[in-house]
């Protein structure tokens, strides 16, 4: 009998470094041990109200296909989100609604790169763009950023010596996913710079937009669609502004004609998001402004407890986020994964101990990243505590 083979691009995916260890969490977890989960950015934080009130109220019947744009509800709420924030030049036409920002992302990698083409991202960067780029068969091309200086992004000349005939476009996130790291102004504009006298795209993954500890304003692409609008794409997305990662909704921004009509396109394809989630999305323009503030001031709190009980730890390197919830963290150890299995296969404080996410799936380039550790700070302080004594002593047990 002839053998049924599976593609090679699909066997060529990695596993999600987020989640490469819940085999061993789970069965951790089915033993009766308490696993503190640092390795995923699902906060514990309240989803307002404003959105469970639709969903306890819902009367539309039947339950029928969503707009392949975006219900018109929803795109009025977000347009009016926007101008709030100060992007009083965007319509209503440039926002499409998409099946969470992973969605948004894969569209806008396909609108703007051919097979085989290349899109810069700064490295370490958030593991599934590099799953989404290999479905489309795309080339990521990391920017080195490091540790020692919180990972801001390195000069003009270097990023500029990265890009040749097949690059289509830099993509960043800011605050950033897996760092915290804020770029500012200087940062991004120098980037406009670049895609400007390349021609090519600058893509801005700013679902982390509202999460900022100091008191720098977040920089965001929007205003300078006017100025560049065949250049620019804006991804962004409910899941962690609002706590609704459940929902998938995300957005797509741009002034580009051309990309907006490809997306249009491939929106049609896959007929349309959850009119549900769309419907809930829409309640956004009641959440309350003391929502992001409430939210923002836990997170910093969550982040300067992390710092504060790292330092304690002997060997172990970090810096100060701006933002989002992530930090990454250097660990005086040679393999953090294997330590991460470690935590969760042998080492116990009081029947609890961590999950984590190992450094090295943040990062492409080889051997990067192998002694480093994502830590996301998505439970309370005294659960964060106690995960980072965790980590502490299971060092000493695992080096000694």
């Amino acid at each position: 009998m002839a053998q049924v083979s599976t593609s090679h691009r699909g066997n060529a995916l990695n596993y999600s470094s987020i989640r490469k260890l819940l085999p061993y969490a789970k069965k951790a977890i089915e033993s009766g041990v308490k696993v503190i989960k640092l390795n995923i950015g699902d906060p514990d934080l309240k989803t307002p109200k404003e959105f469970l009130n639709v969903l306890q109220n819902w009367d539309i019947d039947p339950i029928r296909y969503a707009q392949p744009a975006g219900e018109p509800e929803l795109i009025k709420a977000l347009l009016s989100y926007y101008h709030d924030c100060g992007y009083i030049d965007l319509s209503a036409e440039d926002i499409i609604v998409t099946i969470g920002g992973s969605e948004a992302l894969s569209m806008a990698m396909f609108a703007v790169a051919d097979i085989g083409d290349e899109i810069l991202v700064p490295e370490p960067f958030f593991a599934n763009y590099s799953i989404l780029a290999s479905q489309l068969s795309i080339k990521l091309v990391p920017i080195p950023t490091s540790i020692k200086n919180g990972f801001r992004l390195p000069n003009k000349k270097k990023i500029m010596g990265l890009i040749n005939e097949r690059t289509k476009a830099v993509l960043y996130s800011s605050p950033g996913n897996p760092t915290g790291t804020t770029y500012n102004e200087k940062e991004i504009t120098m980037l406009l710079e670049i895609a400007k006298e390349k021609g090519i795209y600058l893509i801005s993954d700013e679902v982390y937009r509202e999460f900022i500890f100091s008191d720098d304003k977040h920089v965001s692409l929007v205003p300078y669609m006017n100025k560049y609008p065949n250049n620019l794409i804006m991804l962004d997305s409910f899941s962690k502004r609002y706590n609704l990662c459940g929902a998938r909704l995300g957005m797509l921004v741009s002034k580009s004609e051309k990309v907006k009509d490809i997306v249009l396109r491939l929106a049609n394809g896959r007929l349309s998001g959850g009119l549900i989630d769309q419907m809930m999305g829409a309640a956004l323009k009641d959440v309350p402004k003391k929502h992001f503030v409430n939210s923002t001031k836990e997170l910093k709190k969550r982040r300067d407890v992390v710092i504060n009980n790292l330092k304690k730890i002997k060997g172990v390197k970090t810096y100060v986020p701006d933002g989002a919830f992530y930090l990454m963290v250097e660990l005086p150890i040679k393999d953090a994964e294997d330590f991460s299995r470690f935590l969760l296969e042998e080492f116990r404080i009081d029947n609890t101990t961590v999950m984590l996410a190992p450094g090295k799936g943040f990062y492409l380039t080889k051997n990067k990243g192998i002694n480093e550790i994502r830590i996301a700070y998505v439970v309370n302080s005294a659960e964060l505590k106690k995960a980072i004594d965790i980590i502490g002593k299971g060092l000493e047990a695992y080096t000694g």
